[in-house]
């Protein structure tokens, strides 16, 4: 049984225990929150390809205490050649391969913001002490996750049509097995150019120049004048105010909006207890609501019909409420939004917080992996239109639509929070169970992450939207759901990857620092 850590000196935590003892031992040497995640972000994307990458988009919350958060969009836009015409004959943009390398990758990016944001807390460690850890993992080899290995069995004869996957990827051309050692050479090689040259280099340097030539060999629409283009962005948060705590979390192109809408009409509705039929039924209702507007309204930050932190007024959520029927459910026809990903938080002794999300979409993205950098490319550009008249149709500069959104909670007792998990769809669904547990029903933070979930929409590679649960709800509880009229599957597992890998971290006024990470991943809270 898994219990909520607890510390003063500072904490990180990942989906994968390297990952959090990475971010752990630069709090460690003296480093912050910011340069804590950076060296996590570096290393989950060496211990964890299948999930993230140098080649994907981030999105930060960081918090400083006495003053507003900052939010980081680091989402990369479309290439300058990405238009209908390069995708002439097309009825979709192709999910795998060069032509779904389509967006520019925004993380390395937002690395650089962040650690520009952290410029102005004191001195600052070196990236060849930040990327420590990934360059060791990278060249020395990191055991293979359970998880790595099923998603590659999974999807190998699709990927391996990518250029570049079966060398980086597989091992003498199989899939590689739990516990076998992976090195990627490339990407340490990579790494190591990043921590001599500064991260810019990914952008406007040798990096650069390496991955664009390699983007054009192999037929994506990138090219170097993409990268030279790109820089992170700074943007304002989206919040949302209840009764003792303000939410924050990320605008458009991001679902941030539906993770707040979520607990805004939630707490309209709050159950009595936590995990029963109110409680679920509440969270799953409040759901569809936000889906909807979501659906309606997210897409390229220049092209949102209604500006979003108008959705979340207190007048629109009360007629969000309002429409709930706390008996019945909605009948829910939904388009469900795919993407895997990894959340990470870190804490550091001063209170200063992060809450970091970093994705490649899909599992293992597009699958090209470059072959002079190592570099992994997202697949993220899959989820615009065709169609560039549509709401999130595909055009040269803009950004996709991105199920992305690291949660960061302030109370008014003097309490912050930082919270999240990987997901697609399930991502804003299991923030709130996470949430609404421990801040509305003050059940402690390991117990809030552990306790049984449920996620409306896709599971990993299906294309189902009904609600599904994992074995451990009441088998009464169910039924009750059943009866409400919700489309109710019971999943085998206790503990299923269908529900993520969530993770929190809460700093007390007093300099407590409580952590939590998930059982349904390779992951770890790793304090100071």
């Amino acid at each position: 049984m898994l219990h909520t850590q607890r510390s003063y000196g500072g904490s990180c935590v990942a989906p994968h225990h390297l990952a959090a003892s990475a971010g752990r031992d630069v709090l460690k040497q003296g480093g912050n929150a910011v340069e804590a995640m950076v060296a996590a972000a570096a290393a989950i994307a060496v211990v964890y390809p299948h999930m993230n990458a140098l080649g994907g988009d981030g999105f930060w919350l960081i918090h400083e205490p006495g003053k507003a958060p900052i939010a980081i969009d680091a989402c990369g836009p479309a290439a300058g050649l990405a238009s209908a015409d390069f995708y002439a004959g097309e009825t979709q943009i192709p999910e795998r391969g060069p032509k779904a390398a389509l967006t520019m990758a925004g993380t390395i990016g937002g690395w650089h913001e962040a650690l520009n944001v952290a410029s102005a807390w004191g001195k600052q460690l070196p990236l060849t002490t930040l990327l420590a850890d990934a360059i060791y993992h990278a060249e020395g080899g990191v055991a293979v996750s359970q998880s790595q290995e099923a998603l590659t069995a999974k999807h190998v004869e699709r990927l391996s049509q990518s250029p570049g996957f079966s060398d980086a990827l597989l091992l003498n051309g199989q899939v590689p097995r739990e516990g076998k050692r992976l090195r990627q050479p490339r990407l340490a090689a990579t790494l190591k150019r990043l921590a001599e040259a500064g991260l810019d280099d990914f952008y406007r340097g040798e990096l650069a120049a390496s991955m664009a030539r390699d983007l054009e060999a192999v037929g994506s629409p990138l090219c170097l004048a993409d990268f030279h283009a790109y820089r992170a962005q700074r943007v304002t948060p989206l919040e949302v105010t209840l009764q003792d705590t303000t939410l924050y979390n990320l605008p458009a192109p991001t679902q941030g909006m539906a993770s707040l809408m979520i607990l805004g009409i939630y707490e309209r509705l709050k159950a009595a207890e936590p995990n029963g039929f109110e409680h679920l039924h509440g969270l799953i209702e409040a759901t569809k609501r936000a889906f909807i507007l979501r659906d309606q309204n997210v897409t390229d930050p220049g092209r949102v019909p209604t500006p979003l932190q108008e959705l979340l007024s207190k007048e629109n959520i009360g007629r969000e409420a309002a429409q709930i029927d706390p008996q019945h459910a909605l009948p829910w026809p939904h388009e469900p939004a795919p993407g895997d990903t990894i959340w990470m938080g870190t804490v550091d002794s001063e209170g200063r917080a992060v809450s970091f999300i970093q994705s490649i979409y899909w599992e293992f993205g597009s699958g090209v992996v470059l072959p002079e950098s190592g570099v992994l490319w997202q697949n993220r550009g899959i989820s615009f239109s065709l169609n560039p008249d549509d709401l999130r149709g595909l055009a040269p500069g803009r950004q996709p639509f991105h199920t992305l959104n690291p949660a960061l909670a302030k109370f008014n007792d003097g309490r912050t929070m930082v919270y999240g998990t990987m997901g697609g769809e399930g991502q804003p669904q299991t923030q709130a169970a996470v949430f609404s547990r421990y801040a509305l029903h003050g059940m402690p933070l390991q117990q809030a992450i552990t306790a049984p979930r449920w996620l409306l929409g896709r599971t990993w590679g299906e294309t189902s939207t009904n609600l599904k649960l994992e074995a451990r709800f009441d088998d009464a509880l169910v039924a009750a759901l059943a009866t409400a009229g919700h489309d109710v599957e019971v999943l085998p597992e206790a503990f299923s990857d269908t529900m993520g890998h969530a993770g929190g971290i809460v700093h007390h006024p007093d300099g407590l620092i409580e952590s939590a990470h998930d059982p349904r991943s390779n992951g770890g809270a790793a304090s100071v």
